[in-house]
């Protein structure tokens, strides 16, 4: 497959899932604008890299790869907490009886460090599977399996047994 193939294939994929790489940006950092320039900068490194892309078949993993490490770098670089603009939004709306049980989860995988967090999206979130997780993170599928396991029981103790 020639560069070019792969370009027009990648860019294909990346206007066809923007909803879903949009939410991961913003599963991480929890502001609109701040989203949309993660993604637009995995864009850009996806768009530069892309004769790195060996297998078509691995393009969500290696996109997910991308969006993931965009959103962590972006995280370490501002060291600081994002506002939230939507929950201020959200404030002025009638609230549904789950969203205080939503806030506490949130917070409590907010405050997992990122590798944690990390994981809890890939799988929950984006419904991932274990080998997908392990592609985009780069490790094996039983480091995969042991670090959500800790990650889970970290929420557990975070927001307690209701969890379960």
């Amino acid at each position: 497959m020639t560069k070019n193939e792969k370009f027009k294939l990648v860019e294909q994929f990346i206007v066809d899932n923007r909803e879903a790489h949009y939410r991961l940006a913003y599963s991480y950092v929890r502001n609109k604008e701040n989203a949309l320039d993660i993604v637009q900068d995995a864009i850009v490194k996806a768009l530069h890299s892309v004769d790195r892309l060996d297998e078509p078949a691995y393009m969500k993993t290696w996109f997910y790869r991308i969006v993931v490490n965009t959103a962590i770098d972006f995280i370490r670089k501002h060291q600081r907490v994002t506002v939230m603009d939507d929950v201020i939004l959200d404030s002025f709306l009638p609230q549904l009886e789950d969203d205080i049980t939503d806030i506490d989860l949130q917070n409590a995988i907010d405050q997992l460090p990122p590798k944690y967090k990390s994981l809890i999206i890939l799988r929950f979130f984006e419904d991932l599977k274990i080998d997908e997780i392990a592609e985009v993170t780069g490790d094996n599928v039983n480091t995969v399996k042991t670090r959500l396991y800790a990650a889970l029981k970290k929420l557990r103790i975070e927001i307690g047994e209701e969890f379960r």
